[in-house]
């Protein structure tokens, strides 16, 4: 555990790196903060430090920099004070975009955007899981003899759809009672509850209960149980397509422009890991359990390629019991401060904006 004082400097040097992005030495430190000791103190202190691993000298005449120890030190204190600043003007004034969007993909793409001005780091963004979320609503239209078009919309706005290509001709009428069975089906229930109706064409054929529905919907016509299976096959791998796709980043440029950044072998393999949603999502994950903002910080981190950045996330909620994340990704020498602030004030945006799509 830190003395107060020696908390007071590894703070003031923390500050002063995040600012000049060079090694701080002990006369900057004197000189520019109130720190309420000595030069000589604050030598011994920073000596101190160095010694229980906060902070590290790389040369012998430079100054000193932040481990990611001592960066933990800072985080945690924040995090115990609540300081970020996550009522500032700034943030109301971003976030109060989100509100705007229309649809899903467009709200996670602001997010990005917002994030990205807000802290100057690559801003990740993950919709919920779409085969968790409740259906709304699912609409079957034909667009040809042999061609229809399904939309399923769920109760946190997302959309998924695909045009189907039929094996053979199918009636509009059909394709109707068809819809109308599926929304008696499955409407406020999980899309993935889509599944064991798919399952029961297999084990019941005319006797599951879609197709039941379905001629009840169509007052006694006959049902088309292959055409039923194919449509059902469609939806179900459109959800798990867009389960894969819910990732949205943006901001490469601005993480490009940090000075740890500028050498392209070094951040090639984070962008390459940050291409894989699923990887993402695993790396974040922690933070769905989370009551607050998560923050991973270098080596924190078990993936090799996050071993040199930061990763400030949240969870928000999408309103019909399914979550998110957000988060922003760039160097250990972060403004923790604000990246949390915005980070917390987004994710509780996006909670908002979700509830009311």
């Amino acid at each position: 555990m830190l003395n107060e004082r020696r908390r007071r400097v590894l703070q003031a040097l923390i500050e002063e790196y995040v600012a000049s992005a060079t090694p701080v030495g002990s006369r900057t430190l004197v000189e520019r903060y109130e720190l309420g000791c000595s030069p000589a103190t604050v030598r011994t202190e920073l000596s101190i430090l160095e010694e229980t691993g906060y902070v590290i000298q790389p040369h012998v005449s430079a100054g000193r920099v932040p481990t990611d120890s001592g960066y933990r030190s800072f985080v945690d204190d924040l995090l115990a004070r609540a300081q970020s600043a996550d009522d500032a003007g700034e943030c109301v004034d971003t976030t109060a975009r989100l509100a705007h969007a229309a649809e899903v993909d467009e709200l996670m793409r602001e997010t990005s955007v917002a994030l990205t001005r807000l802290t100057d780091c690559l801003a990740l963004t993950i919709a919920p899981s779409v085969r968790i979320s409740r259906v709304k609503r699912i609409d079957l239209l034909s667009l040809a003899p042999r061609r229809a078009l399904f939309v399923l919309i769920t109760e946190s706005g997302q959309v998924v759809n695909r045009a189907i290509e039929l094996d053979e001709e199918a009636a509009p009428e059909a394709l109707a009672r068809m819809e109308r069975a599926l929304n008696a089906a499955v409407v406020g229930k999980r899309a993935d509850e889509i599944r064991p109706l798919r399952e029961a064409l297999d084990t019941r054929g005319s006797g599951s209960a879609l197709v039941g529905a379905a001629r009840a919907s169509g007052r006694g016509a006959a049902i088309d149980t292959a055409l039923m299976a194919r449509v059902l096959d469609e939806i179900l791998d459109a959800l798990s397509e867009a389960d894969r796709d819910r990732l949205h980043h943006g901001g490469v440029p601005a993480l490009l422009a940090h000075p740890e950044f500028h050498d392209a072998d070094r951040v090639r393999p984070l962008i390459e890991f940050l291409e894989d949603g699923i990887a993402v999502l695993e790396a974040l994950s922690v933070a769905l359990s989370s009551r607050d903002v998560t923050v991973r910080i270098g080596h924190e981190n078990q993936r090799s390629e996050l071993g040199n950045v930061s990763i400030v996330a949240s969870a928000y909620s999408a309103g019909d019991s399914s979550q998110g994340l957000v988060g922003v990704v760039g160097p250990t020498r972060m403004d923790y401060q604000r990246a949390m602030g915005a980070v917390r004030a987004v994710a509780r945006e996006l909670s908002e904006a979700m509830r009311g799509a």
